[in-house]
C-alpha cells in the first residue's frame, strides 16, 4: 500500500526528508511513501484544489494559519482516535506545543517543530553604531538604536517590521489585545492605522529601509544585502542569514512595551492526516515515526524549527553556530518566563496574513494611506470570516 505524504520547502528540507523516509519504508516495509512537494504559495495553492476534489494527500506538512480552515471543511482528521489505539503517540512533546494542534478539543495537528518570533540583527553593524539589544528592552529604547545605526552607518535600522502580521500580533499581546479571536479580528482599524502611519513615517525618514530597494534585492533578505541593521522573523528562518550575507547575524530579544512582557509563543509546522484517507493506522504509524524517531531528528535538524519531541530534542546536537544560537534563544526566552498560549487562528487567517502583507507594502511605498489601509484589511477580513 502507498500513502502520499507532501509538504513546502526548499531543497535541503527535501532532500532531509527523502532521507527520513528511506528510514520509515526500511522498519515498516509494507508501506510505500509517495513524495509530493512545492513551494509555500503553490503547496497550499495546490492542496485548496485537491480538498475541493476530495483527493488531498494522506499526510501533509500543515500550520496553524490553516488548521480551522480546513477543519470547518472536514478535510482534517482527528488524530486523537489513532493516539487512543496507540498507534500514534502524543506524549514527550516539548513547551506544551502538542496545544498548537489542537482545535476544539480534536488533534488535528502533531507538531514536528517549534519556532518563535525573534529579531535578528547585523552584529557587526549593532556593534560599530555602539548599541545593544537586551531583553525587556522597550520599543522606544529599539527605535533610539536604530536611529543610532542610521546616524553611524548611513543604513536603514530595520527591513519593514510594519507589514508582518505575526510581530503585529506580538505587539497586540503586549497591549492586551491580540491579532485574531476564536472568530474575529481583535482589533480596531484605529489601532491599525496608528501601526501603519508610525510605520510609513519611519519609511520617510530612512529608519526603515525604501521598500523599492528590497524589492530589487530579493530573493535575498534586505538584511543579508546589508540595506538594514535588523529583520524581525521566526528564529528558525534566521539560518538563511548567515549564507547569504557577509556579515555575523544574531538574535535578538523583541521588543517591549512594558520592560517585561514580549508577547512571544511558540508556533509550529505541524503533520495532519486526510480524514478521508484509506488507512488512518499506517498514517498515524507514519506520522508517529516522524515526530518520535531520534533518527529522523538528528537528518532533519531544525530545518522546521527546534525539535518538538523529547527523543528527537536530545538526538540532535547542534553543531554549527546558527544552529546552537536557535536553541539557545529558544532555552532563553523559555527561561525568562514570557511564552505565551498561541493566538487562535479562525479559519480565514490565511488569507487575511497575506493580505496584510500586501497592503503593509502598498503603505511603505506610498501608494495607500494607512486609514484607506485599514480599511481595506477589515473588509477583507470580512469576506474571508465569511468564506
Amino acid at each position: 500500500m502507498t500513502l502520499r505524504y507532501a509538504w513546502w520547502g526548499g531543497e535541503p528540507r527535501t532532500l532531509a526528508i527523502k532521507k527520513t523516509i528511506a528510514l520509515f519504508e526500511k522498519k515498516y516495509p509494507k508501506i510505500k511513501i509517495k513524495p509530493e512537494f512545492t513551494d509555500y504559495a503553490a503547496f497550499w495553492e495546490k492542496f485548496q484544489t485537491q480538498a475541493s476534489g476530495g483527493n488531498p494527500p494522506d499526510v501533509f506538512q500543515n500550520a496553524v494559519g490553516f488548521l480551522r480552515k480546513y477543519d470547518k471543511r472536514g478535510v482534517l482528521m482527528d488524530l486523537k482516535a489513532q493516539a487512543d489505539a496507540g498507534n500514534l503517540s502524543l506524549e514527550n512533546f516539548r513547551n506544551g506545543v502538542l496545544a498548537n494542534g489542537q482545535v476544539e478539543g480534536k488533534q488535528i495537528g502533531i507538531p514536528v517543530g517549534a519556532n518563535t518570533m525573534a529579531l535578528v540583527i547585523d552584529v557587526k553593524a549593532f556593534e560599530r553604531a555602539g548599541v545593544e539589544a537586551k531583553f525587556g528592552w522597550t520599543w522606544d529604547e529599539y527605535f533610539a538604536a536604530l536611529q543610532k545605526v542610521q546616524d553611524k552607518l548611513k543604513i536603514a535600522g530595520d527591513t519593514g517590521y510594519f507589514t508582518i502580521m505575526y510581530l503585529y500580533d506580538l505587539y497586540l499581546r503586549q497591549n492586551g489585545k491580540a491579532f485574531f479571536t476564536d472568530t474575529d479580528l481583535g482589533f480596531t482599524e484605529d489601532d491599525l492605522t496608528q501601526w501603519w502611519e508610525d510605520g510609513y513615517k519611519r519609511v520617510k525618514s530612512g529608519l526603515v529601509a525604501d521598500p523599492k530597494k528590497i524589492e530589487q534585492v530579493a530573493p535575498k533578505s534586505g538584511l543579508s544585502a546589508g540595506l538594514a541593521a535588523s529583520e524581525f522573523t521566526w528564529d528558525n528562518f534566521s539560518i538563511r542569514y548567515e549564507g547569504e550575507g557577509e556579515s555575523d547575524y544574531g538574535l535578538a530579544p523583541i521588543p517591549t512595551t512594558d520592560g517585561k512582557d514580549t508577547g512571544q509563543y511558540l508556533g509550529s509546522l505541524m503533520l495532519s492526516a486526510f480524514s478521508g484517507t484509506k488507512h488512518p493506522k499506517e498514517v498515524a504509524q507514519f506520522i508517529s515515526f516522524m515526530v518520535h524517531d531520534p533518527e529522523v531528528g538528528k537528518i532533519m535538524g531544525y530545518d522546521r524549527g527546534i525539535l518538538a519531541t523529547t527523543e528527537q530534542y536530545d538526538a540532535f546536537k547542534p553543531t554549527d553556530p546558527n544552529n546552537k544560537g536557535v536553541s539557545a534563544y529558544e532555552d532563553e526566552v523559555a527561561k525568562a518566563g514570557v511564552l505565551g498560549k498561541i493566538t487562535p487562528h479562525p479559519s480565514g487567517a490565511d488569507v487575511i496574513e497575506s493580505a496584510f502583507l500586501r497592503i503593509g507594502g502598498e503603505i511603505a511605498q506610498g501608494k495607500t494611506k494607512p486609514a484607506d489601509g485599514a480599511k481595506a484589511l477589515f473588509s477583507e477580513a470580512k469576506a474571508a470570516f465569511a468564506g
